[in-house]
């Protein structure tokens, strides 16, 4: 096992109801900046939840995060955080939310003259940032529970993400029960995305850390488990508690100390977001297949232990298509031809970033430009 340092700040509150805890958490006479999306929290009632919770707070609203969410979306609340004197972020909503909340709170006490170096340098540059609460209602990215966020810039098609002890969030609200009236769509790229972040954090090569492989083993065996029911059940709170709180645990730094860790898988699918407007787990099920094969021979140790024990198949080659048969069955494509897009120019447009930005990722430092386009060719 690796050395490591791991403290997570973060405060969870979970279960039914738990959105009223608000009222406690939320800094008395402190401006609050409610951040949230598109507006389905108004139709689920969570808007109105919250409001009761913060009837005593003064606030401010900024909505329309989108899915995936926009730089220039971002600097607008970091206008409105400066002329409203915001000193809190609430982030009401999924991942894109949540990251946006982060990225925002770094922003808007940033010295520098262009916030976009908050990504560029992938964080390098963040010194304070101001606090953020989430209610979480799309388990998916994890970002509920970690100091990560990812931002897309529409005028250059980029997408970058930034880390920082900083912008962990200083508690977290997870009640299931917001989840319901979630479309399929939603659960299933939630479902993918745990089940991804934990793989890359695990699909490596072994390294003296039985805990931490039975740690994440045990968070996909419980994806694996409560897929089809939270799908077919969306009111059955039990599977959406556990497919929630699989979600956090998946990203919440725990699974990765003291191992080896990939994300290659993560970094090609930000591209193929960028540059095609798909969603971040659907780029995860096309990239994740294709980076195992490419990198058979150093990951086929570990691929014959995970096949062995979360699908009971004997090999490795078995343990790759049973994954993508899971996939399958949860509704998830797993070819860029799903999407009607070309891999050869995918392979193209992809390697050209990773060229320009220097990019080298995978365990052993690996996945290039070259290794990139060779992934997504095979994935046509």
């Amino acid at each position: 096992m690796q050395n490591f340092s791991y403290k997570n700040p973060t405060e969870i509150l979970f279960g039914k109801g738990m959105i009223a805890e608000l009222a406690t958490r939320v800094p008395a006479k402190t401006p609050v900046l409610l951040l949230y999306g598109g507006g389905s929290i108004k139709r689920n009632g969570v808007y109105d939840q919250v409001k009761a919770a913060l009837k005593k707070h003064r606030r401010v609203e900024f909505g329309g995060i989108e899915a995936n969410p926009l730089f220039e979306t971002c600097l607008k609340a970091v206008a409105l955080v400066k002329q409203a004197k915001i000193k809190f972020i609430l982030a009401v909503g999924g991942g894109s939310v949540l990251d946006a909340a982060k990225f925002i709170a770094a922003a808007a006490v940033f010295k520098g003259r262009d916030s976009w170096e908050i990504l560029r340098t992938h964080g390098g540059c963040v010194t304070a940032a101001l606090p953020v609460g989430t209610v979480l209602t799309l388990p998916a990215t994890g970002s509920e529970a970690n100091g990560n966020s990812v931002i897309s810039r529409a005028a250059t098609q980029e997408k970058l993400h930034f880390t920082s002890a900083l912008a962990f969030p200083v508690f977290s609200v997870l009640d299931p029960v917001t989840t319901f009236s979630l479309p399929k769509k939603f659960v299933r790229n939630g479902l993918v995305d745990a089940f991804v972040h934990t793989m890359e954090q695990y699909m490596t090569f072994p390294s003296a850390a039985p805990l931490q492989d039975r740690l994440s083993e045990s968070v996909l065996q419980t994806l694996i488990e409560v897929a089809p029911v939270t799908l077919a059940k969306p009111r059955n709170y039990e599977a959406r508690a556990s497919f929630m709180w699989s979600a956090t645990l998946a990203l919440n730094t725990l699974i990765g100390c003291g191992v080896p860790q990939d994300w290659a898988t993560h970094m090609i699918g930000h591209e193929l977001t960028a540059f095609y407007g798909l969603d971040h787990a659907e780029t995860l099920a096309i990239v994740m297949p294709g980076v195992w094969q490419h990198k058979f021979a150093a990951k086929r140790a570990k691929l014959e232990q995970y096949g062995q024990r979360v699908w009971g198949v004997k090999n490795a080659r078995a343990a790759i298509a049973r994954t993508e048969k899971f996939f399958h069955a949860i509704g998830m494509p797993t070819r860029l031809g799903d999407y009607g897009i070309d891999a050869k120019e995918a392979a193209a447009k992809v390697a050209t970033r990773f060229a320009e930005h220097g990019y080298a990722f995978g365990e052993h430092g690996d996945i290039n430009a070259a290794a990139a386009a060779a992934i997504l060719l095979q994935r046509a």
